[in-house]
């Protein structure tokens, strides 16, 4: 169950603070966009106000569960700041503000490292990089599954939200079933409020 939208007053320098935020989220997305949850829900739900819990969670989810890149879930959250500043001009605004300032410096960069990268790809320090981001990705992640998991509360139902989310990392690490037939698992099992 979803809450009401919230009744938010953005100035044109609460544009700019959200613009630049994304700018530095983008050079943070070392793991993809989704590693940077965390700072967003902090900054978009904790600080600002812009976003309720639900709508953050449901952005992610719907993005998740739809076809195409993941890092749709930024274009919905700026979607729905706008929507909660009050027009769906304003959403559109907010989507561009998102979007563009998740991808501009992340492109640019990648872009640049990757030339780079291909070019001096036989070097010890190119080598020993890659294999220390590892580390910094998994710990990004893990904390998006923090943040995901602890929205659902306490309780029994939280635990077995836990537990399926074990469970499917598992089913998804040792065996070779696609992916899509763990999420439709996940998803009946949902319907039939199991978890």
């Amino acid at each position: 169950m979803t809450s009401a939208p919230l009744h938010i007053v953005l100035a044109w320098h609460d544009w700019i603070n959200l613009f630049a935020h994304y700018l530095m989220l983008s050079l943070m997305s070392v793991g993809g966009a989704i590693s940077t949850t965390s700072e967003m829900h902090r900054f978009l739900v904790e600080q600002h106000h812009w976003l309720t819990q639900e709508q953050f969670s449901d952005a992610i989810a719907l993005a998740q569960a739809a076809p195409g890149p993941n890092v749709l879930f930024v274009a919905l959250m700026g979607w729905h700041v706008g929507m909660n500043a009050g027009s769906p001009l304003l959403a559109l605004a907010g989507v561009a503000t998102t979007m563009l300032g998740m991808m501009i410096p992340s492109t640019l960069l990648t872009y640049a490292a990757a030339q780079w990268g291909h070019r001096n790809r036989e070097l010890r320090a190119v080598r020993a990089f890659k294999l220390g981001m590892a580390p910094i990705v998994i710990a990004l992640l893990l904390s998006t599954a923090w943040i995901l998991a602890s929205a659902g509360g306490t309780g029994s139902a939280n635990w077995r939200l836990g537990l399926l989310s074990a469970a499917s990392m598992l089913v998804i690490w040792r065996t070779h079933l696609h992916i899509l037939w763990v999420l439709g698992a996940g998803a009946l099992l949902g319907a039939l409020h199991l978890v």
